[in-house]
């Protein structure tokens, strides 16, 4: 696992682990003032938008797992593959022209 991925994960992690914290203090002290509840809750939306990203980012990861060309499975970074391949219409992905015409 790269630093970068270790670091992702403990992100999502901590980011998750964060939200949940929140979620049960708003739940469990009526006491929390107003202000403090929308500062929880203003914290919380953007921790929730991490956590969507993050996500997002482990499905492009997968989705290029599962669809690599040949039947064989590859690991390879949705960037790098979406730079060499396009989808096609039946969700499938094939060579990008650009690189069909160098070879």
């Amino acid at each position: 696992m790269t630093a970068k991925s270790k670091e992702s994960k403990g992100s999502f992690e901590s980011a998750l682990s964060r939200l949940e914290e929140i979620v049960e203090e708003m739940q469990s002290n009526e006491n929390l003032t107003l202000e403090t509840r929308l500062k929880r809750f203003e914290e919380g939306v953007t921790l929730v938008r991490e956590c969507k990203k993050a996500l997002e980012a482990a499905a492009k990861k997968v989705e290029v797992l599962v669809k690599s060309s040949g039947g064989k499975l590859e690991t390879r970074l949705f960037d790098e593959v979406r730079q060499r391949l396009r989808e096609t219409d039946s969700g499938e992905y094939e060579a990008a022209e650009e690189e069909e015409e160098k070879t």
